[in-house]
C-alpha cells in the first residue's frame, strides 16, 4: 500500500478536535498519507459544547463507521468527543471504542483498549465498568485474549519477540491469597495457557504487584503491561505519556485509534493544543495499514 487513506473524525467541534485536524493537514501535506476529514464545526463555538456539537461529534463518528465497512478508507483516528454531551443526545456507549464495536457487529467484551507510546504500551482486560463489577469481569478467557492481541499488535509494529507483563489484580498481587485469590484461580491459570500458545514467540511473565511494574516497564524491561482494569493502566500510563500516548482498539476488522485525551475546552480555539499525540496516532494507523495488519 503506498498511501493509506486515514479518516480523520472531527471529535466534539467545541473541543480542540478542529485544530488538531488543521495542524495534521498542513503537517501531512506532500507526505505518502492520504487524510479525509470527517465532520464539520460550522455553527459551532470553541470551547461552548451544545446539542449541535454533540451531534456533529456522533454524526462524523457514523459517517467514519460507514466509510470503514465500504473500505473506503483504511483506517480512522478520531479527535476527542465529550462523553457527557454526547449521552445528552442519546449516544448510548461508554465511549468510541464501544461504538466501533458495535458497528463492527461486535460486543464491548470482543474488542481491547491498548494506550500505546514510542516507548510502552498497556492493554486492559476490563475497561469501562464499575470497580465494584471488575472481579466477576475478569475471567479466564478475557486474559488470555488480551494477551494474544497485544502480542499481535506488538508484532506488527515491529517487535519481533514481545515482552510481557501481566498485573495481578488485588494489591500485591494478592500475595499468595492473602488480600485475594483472583490471582491463583484466575490470572495464573491464564498466563499458563498463553505461555504454552506462544512458546518462544513472547515473553509472558507476572502476575506482577501493579504498584511497581510499571517501573522496570517504563525502563524498558518490558514492551507492554497487560492492567485487569481501567484505572490500573491509565493512571501510569498517562502520567508517563499524555502528551505522546494514544489510544488503540484491537480486536476490530479495521484499524482505528484516538489521541490520548480529552477535549480541552479550556484551551479550544487557543491554537496552543499539542497535537503529538494525534500525529502518533496517525502514524501508527498508517504503519499497520501499509503492512496490512489489524491491530
Amino acid at each position: 500500500m503506498s498511501a493509506p487513506i486515514i479518516g480523520l473524525t472531527m471529535g466534539d467541534p467545541a473541543g480542540i478536535g478542529p485544530e488538531l485536524i488543521t495542524a495534521a493537514l498542513h503537517h501531512y501535506q506532500g507526505r505518502n498519507i492520504r487524510l479525509v476529514v470527517i465532520g464539520s464545526a460550522t455553527g459551532v463555538r470553541p470551547g461552548k459544547l451544545s446539542r449541535l456539537s454533540a451531534r456533529r461529534a456522533l454524526d462524523a463518528l457514523e459517517k467514519s463507521a460507514v466509510l470503514l465497512k465500504k473500505g473506503e478508507i483504511n483506517g480512522v483516528v478520531n479527535a476527542p468527543v465529550h462523553k457527557e454531551n454526547l449521552v445528552g443526545i442519546g449516544f448510548s456507549y461508554p465511549g468510541q471504542t464501544e461504538f466501533y464495536a458495535d458497528r463492527a457487529g461486535l460486543k464491548s467484551g470482543d474488542v481491547t483498549m491498548m494506550m500505546t507510546s514510542r516507548k510502552l504500551s498497556v492493554a486492559l482486560v476490563t475497561t469501562h465498568y464499575a470497580l465494584a463489577d471488575v472481579p466477576r469481569k475478569l475471567t479466564g478467557p478475557a486474559i488470555t485474549r488480551t494477551i494474544r492481541r497485544t502480542v499481535a499488535a506488538l508484532t506488527g509494529m515491529g517487535i519481533r519477540k514481545p515482552r510481557i507483563a501481566v498485573c495481578g489484580l488485588n494489591p500485591h498481587a494478592g500475595e499468595g491469597g492473602l488480600f485475594g485469590r483472583e490471582e491463583k484461580s484466575i490470572i495464573f491459570p491464564a498466563l499458563k495457557k498463553a505461555r504454552g500458545e506462544f512458546g518462544t514467540r513472547a515473553e509472558i511473565s507476572g502476575p506482577w504487584s501493579a504498584d511497581t511494574i510499571f517501573i522496570s516497564a517504563q525502563k524498558g524491561k518490558y514492551d507492554a503491561v497487560i492492567c485487569m482494569y481501567h484505572d490500573q493502566g491509565l493512571i501510569p500510563f498517562k502520567l508517563m505519556n499524555f502528551d505522546s500516548g494514544i489510544n488503540l482498539t484491537l480486536g476490530l476488522p479495521f484499524l482505528r485509534a484516538s489521541a490520548d485525551h480529552g477535549t480541552a475546552l479550556d484551551i479550544a480555539g487557543k491554537g496552543t493544543a499539542s497535537p503529538s499525540s494525534f500525529f502518533h496516532a496517525i502514524d501508527l494507523v498508517a504503519k499497520l495499514a501499509r503492512r496490512k495488519v489489524l491491530a
